[in-house]
């Protein structure tokens, strides 16, 4: 049978302007992030100002938010990757604690 292994990992939600999506999941993806999710169409307030969460022509007039969750090492590195973006592009980044679960197979009998 199999079992739920808990894994401490780093959770990143990063929101950016759809336009530089590709940007962001590049990164992820040369940092070793083993995966991410990408939630389109986002909307709210910021130092920025408000964000309206319609579509005006196609996915990269409005925001999005990458979430991944990375193994507490690449941390560092993803944000010293996003560092000089956002110091020229609207952005923000969260990071925060979190427990992964995924199934596991049972250990092969010795």
């Amino acid at each position: 049978m199999k079992s739920l292994a808990m894994s401490a990992m780093k959770k990143i939600e990063i929101i950016v302007e759809g336009q530089h999506q590709g940007f962001v999941t590049d990164l992820l993806d040369r940092a070793g992030a083993g995966g991410y999710s990408i939630l389109h169409n986002l909307s709210g307030k910021g130092t920025h100002g408000a964000h309206k969460g319609h579509l005006m022509f196609n996915d990269e007039s409005v925001l999005v938010m990458i979430v991944s969750a990375v193994p507490p090492s690449l941390v560092d590195p993803i944000l010293e990757g996003l560092t000089p973006f956002l110091d020229r592009h609207m952005g923000v980044v969260f990071t925060s604690d979190i427990a992964v679960s995924r199934m596991v197979p049972p250990e092969p009998d010795g």
